[in-house]
């Protein structure tokens, strides 16, 4: 049939339309923003809005803050509006934001390396105790979390975590997070190199530098010379990886285009080895390519392994060269396999000066502030006056002489901070959940602090190493995907009809030792009342089930669907 004049016009508008507008990609002329997010960014650079914080917002009140400052441009300070008390997790995609934020915030302490001194603790948790109401909770990202925060009292907290060298500068929005670093960086027998002073380059160049302030979305990154890879370094987008090159010597290898969430994708390496020098010069060069050629369009694609997954890591490291870094890259070996499952430093531990690192776990990484300054107290008594935060939401103690290694221990033990944890204690993470989060569905925290101590009190002679990551959503900031037992909140019906908490059950995901998302059984899910027995089913199982050094992950591959249930 014939078209009329009208339609064939309307049709080509369209799609010249969509050919100009493409994925918003700076470096293709794409500036027009594309979205709410990308139009806020244009019209003001989210720095600028700690002078209106400072100026305006916390001397007229919450109710003076306009609402693109509110939900986006405070982010760059760290800033998240916290989730209304009451509001159950059935409304959390219904409630428009106003209906869902409270007037209190989260504020997030960038700790970039997990490093920490006695002085800087202090303050984190007189701060807590002071204007978070106590709370403080180390994330698996390194940092610590605040909730409760009045915007009346934020200029105050900036100047008291300012005076010891602490900020929340980019913490949080489409900027470069917190960069993750080996929490033994320096001090470890076994390191391959010290990436130290990498992350302070990187921090120097990048962290409030405006022509970085900008990206598609949230940029993550890691530097770890740790053969017990120990920063998570598949699901970041930059990773550098310690290596041993055979002519070059130690160096790093370098992954892009890891993240999970909705979508999630392991980073792939570039194939290339860097020396130390180096370093921040190539993290420059792929910031600077996710931001010019990063999509823009769509929020749900906006992260850098959406581009790397189209371009593939051949392409994306030409682009580096020969756009960017203006020369080739040396290539270079992979980073061996680590020689051991867990990975996060718990325990006592030998330095290479002699002297020895303890490391302790907290339940689901839940403190307070008065256990923080404890922890403050006992770490200046007994050692340098050196901490760390490690990634998964654990915490080191440095530089201890062995004279004084048991009486810290027993301090430590006395404050329910296990340093011979159960694998329960010790492999158990979770999320904010529904407490705080406006995104969750779910309770998370007291959910898996409760079922570490069922677990403890079921399975007393339970030794494998084992993870359990429970998340209050889809968006997997506890890695549910590269968990043994990952539990992804959700609302659920009972036998008896009845609406209640749950969780989808992804098993045998793992990083480090063949990482991988492991495997989702159709129809598997759990209610949180339920949660206790079915984790001790299917460890029973695997107890009985298991080869001899066979892991939970590879069992759970290979098992029958009805040892899974």
């Amino acid at each position: 049939m014939a078209a009329t004049p009208e339609k064939p016009a309307a049709a080509t508008s369209r799609r010249k339309a969509g050919r100009h507008r493409g994925e918003g990609q700076w470096a293709a002329g794409h500036f027009t923003p594309l979205n709410g997010n990308e139009q806020f960014k244009k019209d003001d650079d989210g720095l600028n809005v700690r002078t209106r914080i400072e100026t305006i917002y916390s001397k007229a009140g919450f109710d003076s803050i306009d609402p693109n400052d509110l939900r986006g441009r405070m982010r760059w300070w760290g800033l998240y509006t916290q989730r209304r008390p009451g509001i159950d997790g059935g409304k959390t995609a219904i409630l428009e934001p106003e209906e869902l934020d409270d007037e209190y915030f989260m504020l997030r302490v960038r700790i970039d390396g997990g490093r920490l001194t006695t002085e800087q603790l202090r303050v984190i948790g007189e701060i807590s105790q002071e204007f978070a109401r106590g709370t403080a909770d180390i994330t698996d990202r390194q940092n610590v979390q605040y909730h409760w925060i009045r915007i009346e009292d934020v200029p105050e907290i900036w100047r008291r975590l300012e005076a010891v060298g602490l900020s929340t500068t980019e913490a949080c929005g489409d900027t470069p997070r917190v960069i993750l670093g080996s929490p033994v960086a320096g001090i470890a027998e076994d390191e391959i190199i010290d990436g130290t002073p990498v992350i302070e380059e990187i921090h120097r160049r990048i962290v409030g530098n405006p022509a970085f302030s900008n990206l598609p979305r949230k940029f993550k990154s890691a530097v770890s010379g740790s053969p017990l890879l120990d920063v998570a370094h598949e699901i970041n987008d930059i990773s550098f990886v310690g290596v041993e090159h055979p002519e070059h010597g130690p160096g790093f290898d370098v992954w892009v285009g890891g993240g999970l969430s909705t979508n999630p994708k392991l980073g792939v390496r570039l194939g290339t080895w860097v020396s130390r020098d180096e370093a921040a010069d190539v993290y420059e060069g792929v910031i600077s390519i996710f931001r010019d050629y990063g999509y823009r369009r769509l929020r749900t694609r906006a992260r850098l392994k959406f581009l790397v997954a189209d371009w593939g890591p051949e392409k994306f490291r030409q682009v580096l060269e020969d756009e960017y870094l203006k020369r080739k890259l040396t290539d270079g070996p992979a980073p061996a396999q680590p020689a051991q499952r867990w990975r996060d430093h718990v325990g006592v531990h030998k330095q290479k000066d002699g002297r020895f690192y303890v490391g302790f776990a907290p339940r689901v990484g839940r403190v307070d502030g008065a256990t923080l300054t404890k922890i403050a107290e006992l770490a200046e008594a007994h050692g340098s006056g050196r901490l760390r935060t490690t990634a998964e939401q654990k915490m080191i103690v440095l530089d201890i002489d062995e004279t004084q290694v048991d009486s810290l221990v027993a301090g430590l033990e006395a404050l329910d901070l296990r340093v011979k944890p159960s694998p329960f204690r010790r492999g158990t993470m979770a999320c904010t959940g529904i407490e705080f989060c406006k995104l969750a569905i779910v309770e998370t925290k007291g959910r898996g602090a409760a079922l570490i101590d069922e677990l403890e009190r079921r399975l007393p002679g339970f030794e494998e190493p084992v993870t359990v990551n429970i998340n209050g959503c889809p968006n997997a900031c506890a890695r549910i995907q590269v968990a043994d037992i990952g539990l992804k909140g959700q609302l659920m019906l009972d036998d008896n009809g009845n609406q209640v908490e749950g969780y989808q059950v992804h098993l045998g995901g793992a990083l480090g030792l063949e990482p991988g998302f492991g495997r989702k059984v159709r129809g598997l899910k759990v209610t949180a009342d339920e949660l206790p027995d079915y984790v001790e089913r299917v460890l029973r199982n695997f107890e009985e089930q298991r080869g001899d050094g066979e892991r939970f992950a590879q069992w759970a591959a290979r098992a029958e669907e009805g040892a899974l249930k």
